[in-house]
């Protein structure tokens, strides 16, 4: 199997670090379903070259997925990795034809995206107690960061200190691809970080200075850290099924938009590359609409 899972996805592989500049976890992603893939193929139809892959094996292993029980959004992740594949082996000119031609991906039925509505934020910031020590000061911080930026969960962790444009009131994120977006900040929240940073300096002899937050032992936080936080802190004050370091940045988004933010200055928040994905919290803003105007419409 040489040909089909040695060299070509090595080089795609490659190509997605080192010129897509896509994360770790997302090239990860990227050799799981093709290695899945690869395997189903072998154990199937045996030895097959790239050329000889045809549309009907890729149907076969779809509707294998499909039998498992798999949900059509990661389906479809698969069938966007295949035909990601694929399309860069057509450029190499390792095949002339791609077998996902005429391969069409199921639908996926929406869902909003769950966010913790504004009342509930506010008993979080406003009278939740958090203990006096170190991971206290860490866990707020880090609350108030998510929900006053909407950063991801490894960009937060990869906040370092130099990252605070205190001047402009401002953070510099680096986000997926390795692009940089500017949040601005509340005079708050950045004096919040000013006073953590201070704090820091006084408590550790040695830790990792370069990172913005740090454990209770001066180490760089880590994801289990950051998500159990986020779900002990919204367990106190939200029944919503996700607690989780993404439903803080929906909750960002949507409480934005329901603050009549517009839709593109969002997108560029949120650090997303197409307003496709950022669409997504428009819908929210209706509910909200709809459940303004029953309320206070003597016609609805």
């Amino acid at each position: 199997m040489q040909q089909t899972t040695g060299q070509p996805v090595q080089d795609f592989l490659d190509y997605l670090k080192f010129q897509k500049r896509y994360s770790q976890h997302t090239v990860i992603s990227y050799k799981n379903d093709l290695d899945s893939f690869f395997y189903f193929i072998l154990n199937q139809f045996g030895e097959t070259s790239l050329p000889d892959i045809k549309a009907t094996f890729v149907r076969s292993w779809l509707a294998l997925l499909k039998e498992e029980g798999l949900e059509s959004k990661s389906i479809n992740r698969k069938i966007s990795a295949l035909k990601s594949f694929f399309k860069y082996q057509l450029r190499q000119e390792k095949i002339t034809t791609s077998p996902m031609t005429g391969i069409i991906s199921p639908k996926v039925n929406k869902r909003l995206p769950q966010f913790v509505d504004t009342d509930a934020m506010h008993v979080l910031f406003q009278h939740v107690e958090f203990p006096d020590d170190w991971d206290g000061k860490t866990q707020r911080l880090l609350l108030e960061i998510f929900y006053n930026t909407g950063i991801r969960q490894a960009e937060l962790i990869g906040l370092k200190e130099t990252q605070i444009d205190k001047a402009n009131n401002a953070i510099k994120v680096l986000g997926k691809g390795s692009k940089e977006r500017v949040i601005p900040v509340s005079a708050q929240l950045l004096q919040q970080m000013k006073d953590y940073i201070a704090a820091k300096a006084m408590n550790f002899e040695q830790c990792d200075q370069a990172c913005l937050l740090v454990t209770a032992s001066g180490k760089k936080l880590y994801p289990g850290y950051v998500y159990n936080t986020v779900k002990k802190y919204l367990g106190l004050v939200t029944t919503i099924d996700k607690k989780s370091p993404h439903v803080l940045r929906h909750t960002f988004a949507t409480h934005l938009m329901n603050g009549g933010a517009d839709l593109n200055a969002v997108k560029e928040l949120l650090g997303h590359s197409s307003l496709a994905a950022t669409q997504v919290y428009t819908h929210n803003s209706i509910e909200k609409l709809k459940d303004i105007h029953k309320k206070a419409h003597p016609k609805a």
